[in-house]
């Protein structure tokens, strides 16, 4: 029995993961359990999964937590508490599944205390990239990517030399709107760009994906988990959500991982890798509409050149980017700043910062706080 720490555990990945648990009785014991604020499912969890461990984002959430389950399971709240999650002991995965930034620090305790990692938190490597692989390799633990695009070259990469990998290709959905002139995206509402056409996830990375921004994010963490430079990344627009992901070959072969788009289907790949295990997923039908394909439109969505720019920029302007956005995000579901200026924004910010190599998490933690105060002002000085 996998012994597992779940971050995140009441946003969408978490409940994924759960119904992945569920769907393999006897093969997970769910140690710790770390969440938002979220005290009304996560309560069921706890009741469910019988953790040792549960950690919350404030104070106000564990007293109501301690209320409900009085002393059957040690309750904590703030960062420090969510890195107590993930380095529980007697853990050997933790799947990292916190939105944001918040997931960096417990993600690198949960390595440097010799934990594997299913990463979902795409912003760890996208802030501390160099430094996160480094600790990897130091304290010689798996990664095993749940985002379902970097599962997909994951899987598509097994068995093939690295040497003979001519690029990667991520997929795209393109978002709500792939299709929306661009003079009609001053128009656009929060209420709009939640709906996403192919995948139910949480608010922010709705909005990700509406900009384009989250398939620029994971540009980035392609980068890192596959050792790759910008130049031999790629991104197309597939609607249909089938085909996660491609690799390339130098004799023009093109290997793919085909699914329904369901986030149990990578997280069910990580949690029982090299095993494959029942993921409860829908299973895929071919023959029920064609696929396709076609270069994104960095005209409409200049997210993902930015994306790119910063890329070979290097040094902390990723977690600059990641920053800057998730102030953006937050001030347009809030309507304090329009759809089309959450690149304004993010680009305001880029063109202010001094892209320094980090040589510390503490660095990179100033930098997505450099950030945000620089953020902060530009939505000031740009919101509607």
């Amino acid at each position: 029995m996998k012994q597992l720490a779940l971050l995140g555990s009441t946003g969408s990945i978490g409940t994924s993961t759960l119904d992945v648990v569920r769907a393999n009785p006897g093969a997970f014991d769910i140690k710790a359990l770390a969440a938002g604020s979220n005290v009304g499912l996560l309560y069921e969890q706890v009741k469910e999964f019988s953790p040792e461990y549960v950690s919350v984002a404030t104070e106000q959430a564990a007293r109501e937590l301690r209320t409900l389950v009085g002393g059957s399971v040690e309750v904590g709240f703030g960062v420090d508490s969510a890195i107590t999650a993930a380095t529980t002991p007697g853990v050997s995965q933790v799947l990292s599944a916190i939105s944001g930034a918040a997931g960096l620090l417990p993600t690198m305790a949960a390595i440097e205390s010799g934990m594997d990692i299913a990463l979902a938190n795409k912003e760890t490597l996208v802030m501390a990239g160099h430094l996160f692989m480094e600790a990897v390799e130091r304290a010689g633990v798996t990664v095993l990517p749940v985002d379902s695009e970097h599962s997909a070259v994951f899987q598509s990469l097994k068995g093939h030399r690295k040497e003979d990998v001519e690029r990667i290709v991520l997929t795209a959905s393109g978002g709500p709107f792939l299709n929306t002139p661009k003079e009609e995206f001053a128009g656009i509402t929060p209420k709009t760009a939640l709906k996403h056409p192919k995948w139910a996830m949480g608010a922010k990375i709705s909005i990700d994906s509406a900009t384009l921004v989250n398939k620029g994010l994971e540009v980035i963490e392609a980068r890192w988990l596959f050792d790759l430079p910008a130049e031999k990344i790629s991104v197309v627009v597939h609607p249909q959500s089938i085909v996660h992901s491609m690799v390339e070959y130098v004799d023009g072969s093109i290997v793919s991982q085909l699914s329904n788009p369901d986030m149990k289907g990578p997280i069910a790949y990580a949690l029982g890798y090299p095993a494959r295990i029942e993921s409860g997923a829908q299973r895929l039908d071919l023959t029920k509409e064609p696929l396709t394909f076609f270069e994104p439109d960095t005209d409409r969505f200049p997210c993902l050149k930015l994306a790119f720019d910063t890329l070979r920029t290097g040094g902390v302007a990723p977690a600059v980017l990641n920053g800057a956005d998730e102030v953006a995000v937050e001030a347009f579901l809030n309507n304090r700043l329009s759809f089309a200026d959450i690149y304004r924004v993010l680009d305001t910010v880029l063109q202010n910062h001094n892209p320094q190599e980090p040589c510390s998490i503490e660095e990179v933690v100033e930098a997505d706080r450099w950030a945000r105060e620089a953020a902060t002002e530009a939505v000031e000085s740009q919101g509607v």
